[in-house]
């Protein structure tokens, strides 16, 4: 990604989400990204994974640039070339794990029945959910239904995985069994980009990414503006009961 920006406009305002980020990932690296609510955490994974488009700039997927192709592309590239691990899951209720997980090789074109059904159990087998094939999203944890979402995610041997909070609806003990995966899906080579609230599951990246307000910046950056930011909001506060006592 080279100067990529994005701007959101309704009638009366215009919101810059993203300003000037130049973020580029290596082939079989894990990278996290991190920053307060609002930095533009989700938008940037948005376009890395091409559900979203940049109001300017270049983003280049394996060389290519995706920037400015059209929808239906859009789509092939996201199904052949990206999987996505979300905080909700995003399991479809009525389909049993296997079909779940086959989902996104039905919208091959030219993959017969036999090779889905090799992919989808070599992926259940791989995240250790293959006994649940004949269970429905509702019949599992939260931890087991994390492992279904990241075994559809892999289905379709990307050569990019986005994970966004991949954590955020676990406890602890899910929570690091899911990053227990995540870090040994990235040492047998693939490429993850995770975006975390938690330090704690950042540190599993071999490189971390920090973002304030839309930019990319360094960690001595990231806490220089937050402590300036929480200056700013405690000037605020002292005014507004200065205020008060004075009425």
């Amino acid at each position: 990604m080279n100067d990529i920006a994005k701007v959101f406009y309704t009638d009366e305002v215009e919101t810059h989400a993203l300003s000037g980020v130049h973020f580029h990932i290596q082939r079989g690296e894990f990278v996290s990204i991190t920053g307060p609510s609002g930095c533009g955490k989700s938008t940037l994974l948005s376009i890395l994974g091409l559900l979203d488009t940049p109001t300017s700039g270049e983003y280049r997927l394996a060389g290519v640039p995706v920037q400015d192709i059209g929808a239906a592309e859009r789509a092939r590239i996201r199904n052949k070339e990206i999987g996505f691990i979300f905080q909700a899951f995003n399991l479809i209720g009525d389909l049993s794990v296997y079909e779940n997980v086959e989902l996104p090789l039905t919208y091959r074109d030219g993959m017969s029945k036999a090779e889905r059904k090799e992919r989808t159990l070599a992926s259940l087998e791989r995240v250790g959910m293959a006994h649940r094939l004949k269970h429905y999203p509702a019949q599992l944890s939260g931890g087991q239904q994390q492992r279904v979402a990241v075994a559809r995610a892999l289905v379709g041997r990307p050569s990019l995985l986005l994970a966004d909070e991949p954590t955020g609806n676990l406890d602890s003990k899910n929570g690091e069994a899911v990053m227990g995966l995540l870090d040994e899906l990235h040492r047998a080579g693939a490429t993850i980009c995770m975006v975390t609230h938690d330090p704690r599951y950042a540190d599993f990246a071999q490189r971390k990414v920090f973002m304030f307000d839309g930019r990319v910046v360094d960690e001595d950056t990231l806490h220089r503006l937050r402590h300036e930011e929480e200056q700013r909001l405690d000037a605020q506060l002292r005014r507004a009961r200065t205020g008060l006592t004075g009425c």
